[in-house]
């Protein structure tokens, strides 16, 4: 078994709208014969349990070991506790290669999963075929799973910031990680939000830097009349002895600028325990602050969480502890409690582990006790002065029982601080009584709190936080989502693309655009070179001042990651035709083609638009994998899709007496296309059909017509405007035309505008060409057959990147393609574009009309406008 390649489908793509390992794995004869070797499931269950079923429902074909391999990763990654279900194998054209495909829901994770799921298969294998070594050791599966899980456990969102991001993908706002982290945007462009863990966006820097000062926050709280500790901050433990005569035992000491319970010492009655609990303090500010010595208020430790201006949820929170059984000694409760599989050394379960650390035998020594030592029956242990969950200690709700009043004091604290989600801990006896009747306070405030006790409490019902700190992110109803239009196709992919994002920003949005040739933003640049994929999407919708996005979605970018969104409000598919790069990456025809353009249309929101070319059988058909409604549009108003569609009363876009018409039932709209200076009067047939696409696409996102109107009259199809997309120059009384086709449907569009063109008499046509390394042979040579019918000249030159192919190889294609040319009578091979540029300019005389395929966009324009402005 080998590994040709894999990839990491991070957004939905060709199988699913799973995030996916895409695997190629190639096997041997003996690894296709895996139904011949008895036994196989039930010793690699035996090794692995969990594996399903090797043969898919439906499938009667061969198995091989990369059905096992499949399996394997699946298993592995369940076992660990990874939510996941999808997975298959796909059959290539390529004899005995296959495409293995199973979901990830941590990218990592999945990558080491599949490295041992390598190991099990191979093993396995090598185990029924008796090749293994003597005594040759079984895979530790429990130990890769182990690491599996922890792995899992550091990567994925803590329960904190997965509870807001699992509140929002129930209201439909899209997320991204945008760190390791719990650093997460919530919403795209200028709609998005951003979370860190429990922390909003909105909450200032200078909140949060008031909750971290202690005593600064307690001097606030008691000046809005929040019940509050007395005390002070001290920097010697004889200073800490001086505040605590003053205010009376017991005292709590802790650092002032401290978090998760860290260096927090409760109840302190005496002398020497003060000493402990400072330096514990001291140790735990690391230099960061001085300690904070306060009155102990008796009674139970509350958290009160408030988000906004509401309490949402309250717990009571209790140390660690044993109850004595007469048999086991403290270390071996402690022991028992931590089997208990609620624990874990982390935040991913309802509790902590309890850590049996020095702090645990302190607290134990001051009731003269030991970890040897051996509880009575029913005897409670506390193992800790304070209750953090960090440490081991537990939680049971409480919301239905707060007092009203306790209630408004914790909002007051969160207001005056200035958190919009905040932690505050309260100490109180009693808490369905108001703190100021039982001499109880607020003890501390917290920005970013654990939500963990409040989600899954230790006992109790959980509260749903997530929905609330969205609630209070987010109007009702809000989606956080801008318009989103995902333009695919053969050809014609960039211009409906800046056609579309010129029709928005006409009407005023901030429009960031991604296609061939760089990322927009406001009509600004801010990146350069082929950014039709996935990567270059995601930063447009990252970027805050985006209003709407229009994207050219590549068939490499959806091949190779997926699609950079999960929906799109419209999905434009311009044309299939005969497809394009073929041979790669496992398509050989065009069906295979549309199948991977119908991922935009199968991606679309419900309440969303497909607007697809009637004309091509290929695209009409992807029709009904759209969730949303369609738009068709065509230059015929009789074709027979079309017809049928402004029958059942869905919305239509086509030409009739050289008008570009708008119509859904009996209503509709029209423009003159000798108004749209894109289509050149009507004259370019390819120009006038990503003009219907393109209006179809502002229809669908509810622009006025009128606006569209206004859109499509002020693009100019120029150098800036569509660089290489028909660009027209005039040089010494010749037109020139700079253009970027290059597979043999955009050929053939091409000749038609040319032969559209008026043509003065004796006048001679020449292209200058190239052709990318990365197509077939055949479609190489059709290029220069479709082009030596139609022009006389025809200089050939090579692009700066052969993709693969041999000095001279491109060429040589060409020129087979030319073999008998109709029309060609002269035929020049160049090195270098830039020459083979000046040499056709050269051949030129009035009246005469030159076609020049460039390859390197920007730098090829810039000559060519260069030499046209020289004459």
């Amino acid at each position: 078994m080998e590994l040709k390649q894999t990839r990491a489908l991070r957004g939905p793509n060709l199988w699913s709208r799973y995030t996916a390992l895409e695997i190629e794995v190639a096997c041997t004869n003996d690894e296709c014969e895996i139904d011949q070797l008895s036994g196989f499931l039930d010793k690699l269950r035996a090794i692995c349990p969990g594996v399903a079923d090797l043969r898919a429902p439906g499938y009667h074909g061969p198995l091989t070991i990369a059905h096992v391999l499949e399996a394997t990763l699946l298993a592995l990654q369940a076992n660990a506790g990874c939510p996941l279900s999808f997975s298959l194998t796909n059959a290539t054209p390529v004899p005995q290669l296959y495409q293995v495909v199973v979901e990830y829901s941590e990218e990592d994770v999945g990558r080491l999963a599949l490295k041992y799921a390598m190991q099990v298969s191979q093993y396995v294998f090598d185990l029924c075929r008796g090749q293994l070594a003597d005594h040759a050791p079984a895979p530790d599966v429990a130990a890769m799973v182990a690491e599996l899980r922890e792995m899992d456990e550091d990567n994925r969102l803590g329960p904190s910031t997965g509870s807001i991001v699992n509140a929002a993908v129930a209201r439909g706002i899209p997320f991204r990680r945008l760190t390791s982290g719990s650093l997460v945007q919530l919403g795209w462009g200028c709609k998005q939000r951003r979370i860190q863990a429990a922390e909003v966006d909105s909450t200032s820097a200078v909140a949060e830097t008031i909750a971290q000062d202690k005593n600064l926050t307690k001097h606030l709280l008691n000046a809005a009349g929040v019940p509050v500790p007395q005390g002070a901050p001290v920097k010697t433990a004889e200073h800490a002895w001086e505040v605590a005569q003053r205010i009376g035992m017991p005292v709590v000491c802790k650092p002032q600028n401290g978090s998760q319970g860290k260096g927090v010492t409760v109840n302190i009655m005496n002398r020497e325990q003060l000493d402990r609990a400072f330096e514990a303090a001291t140790v735990a500010a690391r230099g960061k602050g001085p300690v904070l010595v306060e009155k102990f208020f008796p009674g139970s430790d509350y958290r009160l969480l408030v988000v906004g201006n509401k309490l949402v949820a309250a717990a009571r929170r209790d140390p660690p502890q044993v109850i004595g059984d007469g048999k086991h000694s403290v270390r071996e409760l402690v022991n028992i409690l931590n089997a208990d599989p609620r624990r874990s050394e982390g935040h991913a379960t309802s509790l902590t582990k309890i850590s049996f650390d020095d702090i645990a035998v302190a607290c134990l020594a001051e009731k003269q006790l030991t970890p040897e030592s051996i509880p009575e029956v029913g005897h409670r242990v506390v193992l800790r002065n304070n209750a953090n969950l960090s440490t081991g200690g537990s939680a049971t709700d409480v919301t239905d029982d707060v007092h009203p009043e306790v209630a408004a004091r914790a909002i007051d604290a969160a207001a005056m601080v200035g958190l919009h989600v905040c932690g505050v801990d309260v100490v109180v006896e009693n808490i369905m009584r108001p703190l100021e009747e039982q001499n109880g306070g607020v003890v501390e405030v917290n920005a970013a709190p654990g939500l963990r006790m409040h989600l899954t409490p230790s006992y109790g019902k959980g509260r749903n936080i997530g929905e609330a700190v969205i609630q209070q992110m987010f109007r009702q109803g809000d989606d956080a989502r801008i318009p989103v239009v995902a333009v695919t196709g053969v050809n014609g992919k960039t211009t409906t693309t800046r056609l579309i994002a010129h029709v928005l920003a006409t009407k005023g949005l901030c429009v960031g655009m991604t296609n061939t040739d760089g990322v927009y933003v406001g009509g600004r640049q801010t990146d350069s070179g082929d950014c039709s994929g996935p990567k270059s999407a995601r930063s447009v919708l990252a970027h805050p001042h985006v209003e709407a996005a229009v994207l050219e979605t590549a068939r490499g970018g959806m091949l190779r990651e997926g699609l950079g969104y999960d929906k799109c409000s419209v999905a434009v598919v311009t044309n299939v035709g005969e497809g394009d790069h073929l041979g790669l990456n496992h398509m050989h025809t065009a069906e295979d083609v549309s199948r991977i353009k119908q991922i935009a249309v199968q991606n679309v929101s419900p309440n969303g638009y497909a607007v697809l070319n009637a004309a091509d059988p290929l695209v009409a058909s992807m029709a009904p994998h759209c969730p949303g409604k369609v738009i068709f549009f065509a230059q015929s108003p009789t074709h027979p899709v079309m017809v049928t569609h402004r029958a059942r009363g869905h919305r239509v876009v086509y030409v009739e007496n050289a008008d570009i018409v708008l119509a859904e039932g009996a209503q509709h709209h029209r423009m003159k296309l000798a108004d749209v200076p894109l289509t050149c009067g009507g004259a370019l047939g390819f120009q006038v059909e990503n003009t219907l696409a393109a209006v179809g696409a502002c229809w669908a996102l509810g622009l006025p017509w009128l606006e569209i109107v206004a859109g499509l009259k002020s693009f100019n199809n120029d150098i800036k405007g569509a660089p290489a997309r028909f660009n027209q120059m005039a040089y010494r009384g010749a037109t020139v035309v700079a253009d970027y086709g290059h597979n043999p449907h955009a050929m053939r569009a091409l000749v038609a505008a040319f032969d559209a063109m008026p043509a003065a008499e004796g006048m001679r046509r020449t292209v200058v060409i190239s052709g990318a390394g990365d197509r077939r042979d055949e479609d190489l040579r059709e290029l220069t057959r479709v082009l030596g019918a139609a022009f006389d000249n025809v200089i050939l030159y090579e692009d700066a990147c052969q993709r693969g192919r041999e000095d001279g190889e491109v060429i040589g294609l060409l020129r087979e393609g030319l073999e008998g040319a109709k029309r060609a009578s002269h035929i020049e091979e160049i090195r270098g574009e830039f020459i083979a540029i000046d040499r056709g300019l050269s051949l030129l005389t009035p009246g005469d009309q030159c076609l020049v395929l460039v390859d390197q966009v920007h730098e090829a324009l810039e000559h060519l406008s260069q030499r046209v402005a020289a004459g």
